[in-house]
């Protein structure tokens, strides 16, 4: 026995040196150590760490101190203050190190201002609190009678939560003379009892045994525990297990509800006890995939359903039962039981598309093969004979193939994309079963494009209005087409058409985005000049060959409001206008003193004047006509009022941006003696002006009434003809005479205007004040109807500029 024991001290010899250099060699690398025994309470000291590195108390308290650690819990806290390292909490090596030999725990220290780092090694020993227990308190063995000597029974080993000595050591095992211990050491997984036999056992002499197994550690004191071991002596089994049928067969219906029993076996055995007792197993042949489809009750030898019975994949289950008694060495009989299953309706057919074109050209031909379809039934007879059908209202059918049970889909009318781009096709089998069951399967046909439609522009014809003094190089406005077809027959390209005859000669100044239509123009408009015109854009498309179309777009340009007054009365001296006029002092309230003229080459309301005094010697004699630009008295001349007043006569345009000019008249007041003197030397030359003056205004007079009238006649004819009930009085006529033209084209009204519009008219936003706002008194909900102003309009408004001038 010494000379077994001598091992095992020498290895803890060995594991002692081991530690004791381990422990010298981390030593060394930490600039502090200290050692603690476990189970401390909380606030223990470990020791002053501030004293031991040399630092004062004084310098301390101007120095932060404190533990740098990985971990949120620590087992040591440091005084701040002090530098005294205290036990955080109970001290409980087991936690901390768990079963380690050696429990060193290494923390890294911080003291600031400035920035010093410290290792401290703390060393937590061990003493012996845990004494060693047994998992079970009671363990039992069955052995047979018939074991032989020397059979080994190896043992659950103790566990003792201390380390090193103090975990446990040895084992001891109660007087008998049937068995005797041996301990087998595994180094780290400590060691391991182990129960041989080494007398033969007699269950007729002792039917059991009762040994007490003891564990002993290395602590001083000793601590041990102990745990009962009961051998029981089992009887020896020399009977095997027969069964009462010599042959298990038996029919069963697939898709059985699980838990249905299929047949039960029966077997029985001559011995006694457990030996007699007969339990059920499958067979070693019986695989994984028949366990899962039966279940076997291992008492009564019940077999029952336990997953999908399936007849489409086993027709025929052969299984191995084994019958065994319940004996120290089983003795065990084999059974083989067949299960023939019958076969239902329980499969649906399944299609199956072996060849499918996913697209087919709009332009196909009847009978074009769209796809090659298999239909299969995994069902067996009747239940697998199987028809194909197709949703009706479809330009496709079904076409039966030689082959059994295959079938071709072909077109059955023409296609067109345009108008159906793709087809859900639902085929449908169905199997002659009772009750018969059915699929469905549905494919996605997809027509391809050809390129059979040409682009369509989203207007025929385009009209477009944009204002002169546009910026060149911009674009002014847009044109768009679209094709019906897809993908490159679809991409649309644009080009202004310049061999299109008449129409193609402004062609020169325009230019085209050929990808999205943006037309710009190559040159500033001006409405003076240019009124309107058209050309042509050629949209094609990029298929082949290519389709093409074209639309006419008319453009009107607006007028903006780009020239300012022009003065022509006074007449202009060195780039001022100014004018003189004698007045006799005894002219009445009202008297014409004179008249400015002015004109403004734009239309609408950027050419509509008006005048305003813009600075006056004396505001209570002198009055202008806003509209007309007539100066007339206020009141009769005193003996008081000077003999010489200055006018500055502002002449403004209605444009969003106005302009304006001045012209400064200087009227002098005279003896009524002298002004008839300078009657009588200028009465020639300006009565010869007056009656030029009067002989255009009355033949411009004449002309706008006649237009006028025309105009309200050929307007209330048009009226009359379209719309009994339409009433041609403005009911927002304000009473002031201004010449307007009106006629229609098509389902368009136009009105043409001079300066006094009407108080109806207003101006429609974004038109640069060529387009007027007129009500329209067809439209029940009172809606704006927007009139552009025409070129006669323009004509006949210069026209009655040059006959007033």
């Amino acid at each position: 026995m010494e000379q077994r024991r001598r091992p095992s001290w020498w290895k803890s010899l060995q594991s002692l040196i081991f530690g004791f250099a381990f422990l010298f060699w981390r030593g060394s690398l930490a600039q502090i150590r200290y050692s603690i025994s476990e189970e401390q309470e909380d606030g223990a000291v470990v020791g002053n760490i501030a004293k031991d590195l040399g630092v004062d108390a004084k310098t301390l308290k101007e120095r932060e101190f404190r533990i740098v650690s990985s971990s949120s819990e620590s087992p040591f806290r440091v005084n701040e203050n002090s530098g005294v390292l205290y036990v955080n909490g109970k001290l409980d090596r087991e936690q901390v190190c768990e079963r380690s030999s050696i429990c060193l725990i290494n923390l890294k220290t911080v003291l600031e201002n400035p920035l010093e780092i410290h290792y401290v090694e703390v060393e937590v020993i061990d003493i012996n609190d845990h004494a060693p227990s047994f998992v079970e308190s009671e363990k039992r063995l069955e052995i047979s009678e018939s074991a032989q000597r020397g059979v080994r029974f190896q043992l659950q080993p103790a566990r003792d939560p201390d380390g090193g000595a103090n975990s446990v050591q040895l084992y001891k095992l109660s007087e008998n003379d049937h068995f005797r211990l041996e301990v087998k050491d595994r180094g780290k997984d400590g060691k391991i009892p182990i129960l041989v036999l080494q007398k033969s056992l007699d269950r007729e002499t002792t039917p059991a045994y009762k040994l007490v197994l003891t564990a002993i550690d290395g602590g001083k004191p000793v601590k041990s525990g102990k745990v009962n071991i009961i051998v029981d002596v089992l009887d020896v089994n020399d009977n095997t297990p027969v069964f009462t049928e010599e042959v298990y067969s038996v029919t069963l219906h697939e898709n059985s509800a699980i838990g249905t029993t299929v047949v039960q076996v029966n077997a029985t055995d001559l011995d006694e006890g457990l030996n007699g007792e007969v339990i059920y197993s499958f067979g070693n042949s019986v695989n994984d995939k028949l366990r899962d489809l039966f279940d076997l009750n291992t008492i009564n030898g019940e077999i029952t359903v336990k997953g999908h019975i399936d007849f489409e994949e086993n027709d025929v289950y052969e299984l191995d039962i084994q019958a065994s008694d319940k004996g120290s060495a089983p003795l065990t009989t084999d059974k083989s039981v067949t299960i023939k299953i019958v076969d239902l309706n329980d499969h649906t057919p399944e299609i199956e598309v072996t060849s499918f074109s996913r697209a087919i050209q709009e332009d196909s031909r009847p009978g074009t093969t769209v796809a090659l379809i298999s239909v299969t039934d995994l069902d067996s007879g009747v239940n697998g004979k199987v028809s194909c059908s197709i949703t009706e209202d479809l330009p496709f059918k079904l076409m039966p193939s030689l082959k059994h049970n295959m079938y071709s889909l072909v077109t059955s009318s023409p296609l067109d994309r345009e108008a159906v781009y793709q087809y859900a096709v639902t085929l449908t089998a169905t199997d002659s079963g009772e009750p018969p069951l059915s699929s469905r399967k549905t494919i996605t046909v997809m027509v391809s494009d050809v390129n059979d439609n040409k682009p369509e522009f989203s207007h025929n014809p385009y009209t477009f209005y944009v204002a002169e003094n546009n910026v060149p190089g911009e674009p002014v406005f847009s044109v768009t087409a679209s094709d019906r077809d897809i993908n490159e027959n679809a991409v649309v390209r644009y080009q202004i058409c310049r061999g299109c005859g008449e129409e193609s000669k402004h062609a020169p100044f325009l230019n085209i985005n050929t990808e999205n239509g943006d037309v710009y123009a190559l040159k500033s408009f001006d409405f003076e000049t240019m009124k309107t015109f058209q050309f042509q854009v050629l949209a094609s498309d990029s298929g082949k060959p290519s389709r093409e179309s074209n639309v006419t777009v008319n453009v009107f340009i607006l007028d903006k409001n780009d020239n300012a007054p022009v003065i022509l009365y006074p007449v202009s001296s060195n780039g001022s206008y100014e004018g003189t006029e004698e007045l006799p002092r005894n002219v009445n309230a009202g008297h014409l003193v004179t008249k400015v003229r002015a004109y403004d080459a734009d239309v609408g309301y950027n050419g509509w004047l008006l005048f305003s005094m813009h600075q006056v010697t004396d505001h209570t004699l002198f009055g202008l006509d806003r509209y007309t630009g007539q100066i007339r008295t206020l009141r009769v001349f005193t003996e008081t009022d000077e003999s010489e007043h200055k006018l500055i006569i502002l002449v403004k345009d209605n444009g969003n941006v106005s302009l304006s000019a001045t012209a400064t008249v200087i009227v002098k007041v005279v003896e009524p003696k002298e002004a008839f003197a300078a009657s009588d030397v200028k009465g020639p030359a300006n009565m010869g002006e007056e009656n030029d003056v009067t002989f255009y205004l009355i033949i411009t007079l004449g002309s706008v009434s006649a237009l006028f009238i025309i105009s309200i006649i050929v307007l209330i004819a048009m009226q009359c003809s379209k719309s009994p009930d339409y009433n041609s009085k403005d009911a927002n006529y304000d009473g002031t005479l201004c010449h307007s033209i009106q006629y229609r084209s098509g389902d368009k009204r136009y009105m043409l205007v001079g300066p006094r519009m009407s108080i109806g008219s207003t101006i429609a936003p974004g038109s640069n004040a060529n387009t007027l706002m007129m009500p329209d008194r067809r439209c029940p909900s009172g809606e704006v109807s927007t009139l552009p102003i025409t070129d006669t309009y323009t004509e006949t408004r210069e026209f009655l500029r040059v006959s007033i001038l």
